[in-house]
């Protein structure tokens, strides 16, 4: 089986995610890192390109210069990564698609609800995938638990909460650290900080396990460091389409958490918890029974689970891993061989019409807020 060939745009050298798609993309030999425009200076971008085995020729400048370069190539990708920065990704994933290209777009897929709007339609005109790097959605314990959600396990679902809270923003002089300030700066970041950037991440990982979807939210966002423009720390509760009560805690000056992700689950006959820093385990506790420890690796998992699980049970599996289950899941809808669980263009338009109504919910005291799409309403 031939490798399909995949470019990216953005994630050069020194990029935060850049390393996680490098190594997801390629991880099980599904995809051939073929061309890419890393960096906004075209020079130095084209030079980081080849030391990663790009030909001269597909080390392009800028997005535009690949766009026309891999259009009518007969070996052109079939999938291009979009890892820019935030303001940048409607444009690049439009351009894309409308020249006939799969997209994997990094969060947030687009800065407003009328861009997500655009990119869900043209991906539904256009036949061609659009996907949303939700990457805590493909751990395989993750996975575990959508299917004992959808399994009927935990009964009916009451109460979801989720949480993504790190302290690693907490420090009030980091006002002129580039890394950090455009978080907070509403021409960069749009019109949320930290519940755009990190909530959203919370808020999807409880649409996808419990296989249902945010109907209507009530926020509150504090901004506690002097001189931020957009919240560092936001409280939401929300309801779904089937009732389901739901929290949210997202914050950046929690000193003490490191990568606060974590989710728990609660239904008539039973409740769970997982942890983004201890991801092999999911806790589950049955209505009258005592605490159990569902380990990765072990026999009697769900199947999406344990084909996901790469390594022998007791080893850790983390971050760049849960990249490369996306990729899997991308290349096999590429070859038709199974749909997966991909999360898509409409995941993407769901994530930032919630952060609309967070901000609007914010902003009038805590009013609940109608939380979908208009498209989808």
């Amino acid at each position: 089986m031939s490798k399909l060939n995949w470019g990216m745009i953005g994630g050069g050298e020194g990029s935060q995610i850049g390393p996680a798609h490098r190594l997801g993309a390629q991880a099980d030999g599904l995809f051939s890192f073929a061309a890419g425009a890393l960096d906004v200076d075209a020079a130095r971008g084209k030079a980081y390109a080849q030391t990663l085995g790009i030909a001269a020729d597909r080390a392009y400048g800028n997005w535009q210069e690949m766009l026309e370069g891999e259009r009518n190539r007969d070996d052109r990708i079939d999938l291009v990564t979009v890892a820019t920065p935030n303001n940048t990704h409607f444009e690049i994933t439009k351009a894309f698609l409308e020249a006939g290209f799969n997209v994997l777009c990094e969060k947030p897929m687009t800065m407003t609800v009328e861009e997500g709007e655009e990119i869900v339609r043209l991906a539904q005109a256009s036949g061609k995938i659009c996907a949303v790097n939700y990457c805590y959605s493909a751990y395989p314990m993750i996975r575990q638990m959508k299917a004992m959600v959808a399994s009927g396990e935990l009964g009916a679902i009451r109460t979801v909460v989720a949480n993504f809270s790190h302290g690693h923003h907490a420090a009030g002089d980091d006002a002129d650290n580039p890394r950090v300030r455009w978080r907070y700066d509403p021409a960069q970041a749009g019109v949320s900080g930290q519940m755009a950037d990190c909530g959203i991440h919370a808020l999807h990982l409880a649409s996808f396990i419990l296989g249902d979807e945010v109907r209507t939210l009530s926020a509150d966002f504090a901004s506690t460091v002097p001189g931020r423009v957009l919240e560092d720390d936001a409280m939401v509760n929300f309801r779904t389409d089937k009732g389901t009560v739901g929290r949210l805690w997202t914050s950046t000056i929690a000193l003490g958490r490191q990568h606060g992700l974590d989710i728990q689950v609660f239904g008539e006959k039973g409740g769970m918890r997982w942890a983004s820093e201890q991801p092999n385990q999911v806790y589950f506790h049955k209505l009258g029974g005592r605490v159990e420890i569902i380990e990765k690796g072990e026999e009697g998992l769900a199947e999406d689970a344990a084909r996901l699980s790469r390594v022998a049970i007791a080893h850790p599996e983390g971050f760049p891993l849960a990249v490369a289950n996306i990729y899997a899941d991308f290349a096999a809808r590429l070859r038709g061989e199974a749909k997966g669980n991909l999360p898509t263009a409409e995941d993407g338009l769901r994530s930032m019409a919630a952060v609309y109504a967070a901000v609007a919910s914010a902003q009038d005291q805590g009013a609940w807020v109608d939380a979908r799409p208009p498209m989808f309403r």
